[in-house]
């Protein structure tokens, strides 16, 4: 069977750092989740809660979409991040940190229980990602040029 050599730029690291600082943040939101079915008492398997079973229903689904959204999101991430770092890995990779913490404040915001509140700083991670999408559509050209 044939061989493929892949040679990535060293500061591909910073992309594979940041991409697992994005693990760490989903393991938070995570646990933040987890922290809201107790205090909420919405028990598993339930994914959200009835407002006509659980006063606190919007609060906990709040928590639960924030962190639900996140993991909707991160396939994109991930492969927008792997593929444009291998063009721009400094790009990618400072985009990535601005995605991963926009995530923490996208998340945090909707945690209140006001879904508005998601995007106060939350927004600036669509412009991470479309600043991503560039970089990939960047790279993607320079393979077939």
């Amino acid at each position: 069977m044939g061989q493929v050599d892949l040679v990535l730029p060293k500061e591909y690291g910073y992309v594979a750092i940041v991409l697992i600082l994005y693990c760490l943040v989903n393991f938070w939101m995570a646990g933040q989740v987890g922290k809201a079915r107790k205090r909420f008492n919405v028990p598993y398997p339930t994914l959200y809660a009835l407002e006509s079973d659980n006063k606190d229903a919007k609060f906990f689904n709040c928590v639960q979409r924030g962190h639900q959204n996140s993991l909707e999101m991160m396939p994109m991430f991930f492969m927008l991040m792997m593929l444009g770092g291998m063009r721009h890995p400094h790009t990618c990779a400072a985009l990535g940190l601005l995605y991963t913490v926009s995530r923490v404040f996208y998340f945090k915001g909707y945690a209140t229980g006001d879904p508005q509140k998601r995007l106060t700083v939350g927004k600036y991670g669509f412009l991470a990602l479309l600043g991503l999408m560039v970089s990939t559509v960047s790279f993607g050209v320079g393979l077939l040029l």
